[in-house]
């Protein structure tokens, strides 16, 4: 485990990356793998913590095997920069953090999911509604769809919530 702490706009962030904390079970391309490896981030609720969220997660699928700037790649960043830039914009201030997590589980399925600590869960707004915003669930929940994956809220035992997706793993293997 590694824990990296910086300081972003005055406030102290504290990252903690974890990486294969499975038992070694299985080989590929003649290394070992683990059967679950994870990665955790905690920032500050500010703007600039999204694009820190966006470069965490890029650097984590790169080493994770997926190719930056292959179009999973692409989407899985558009994914959390949409769910880091809701934590940051409609908590209010009332969440002072939030955490991206990362899970690839035996290689088949990639968890992200982004928490933060207020009671509001996201809301879809009519169609016929016409903002400048407002519509990142909507790309989220699509771009989830489009890859075979899904799209879930749930309550966090502090009485925020998390928002995550499930995505099948699909990083070819090298010949």
């Amino acid at each position: 485990m590694a824990v990296t702490e910086g300081r972003i706009g005055g406030t102290l962030a504290r990252s903690t990356i974890q990486a294969d904390r499975g038992s070694v079970r299985r080989e590929r391309d003649g290394v070992a793998m683990a059967d679950q490896q994870e990665a955790t981030v905690t920032l500050p609720s500010d703007p600039v913590s999204v694009s820190r969220a966006r470069r965490h997660v890029a650097r984590v699928l790169a080493e994770w095997g997926l190719a930056d700037g292959s179009e999973t790649a692409d989407a899985i960043q558009l994914i959390v920069s949409e769910l880091a830039t809701n934590a940051v914009q409609h908590t209010f201030g009332q969440s002072p953090t939030f955490t991206v997590d990362l899970r690839l589980d035996r290689d088949v399925e990639l968890y992200l999911g982004v928490t933060d600590s207020h009671p509001r869960w996201p809301q879809r707004l009519p169609a016929a509604v016409r903002q400048d915003n407002g519509r990142g669930m909507v790309i989220v929940r699509a771009l989830a769809k489009e890859s075979g994956g899904r799209l879930s809220v749930s309550p966090t035992p502090d009485g925020g919530k998390t928002v995550s997706i499930e995505l099948p793993w699909a990083v070819p293997t090298q010949a």
